[in-house]
């Protein structure tokens, strides 16, 4: 059984992979620009970055292994931030 944090995590991982794209696929408002306010290209990704990056160095600063499942968990992370910051990349192709 899976100790509660590597649970929440893998949790997330797979939310954020799932849900990316469902959000990509609504169809949204148009906005108005807003003069001199240059908007942050696909927030909701750099988001799920920011908080994978917070929940590896959670992980990596923890006192105890979850029950061995830490450098799963460190792992799946690492992949899915590589995976997230290759879409990044491709979209600025």
């Amino acid at each position: 059984m899976l100790a509660p944090l590597p649970r929440v995590v893998a949790a997330a991982v797979l939310t954020a992979v799932l849900a990316l794209p469902l959000a990509a696929a609504q169809p949204r408002q148009p906005t108005r620009p807003t003069p001199g306010v240059v908007q942050e290209p696909h927030p909701e990704i750099n988001a799920a970055i920011r908080a994978l990056e917070a929940a590896r160095l959670h992980l990596q600063r923890a006192a105890h292994d979850f029950g061995g499942h830490r450098v799963k968990a460190i792992r799946a992370i690492d992949a899915a931030l590589m995976q997230l910051r290759l879409a990044l990349k491709y979209d600025k192709e």
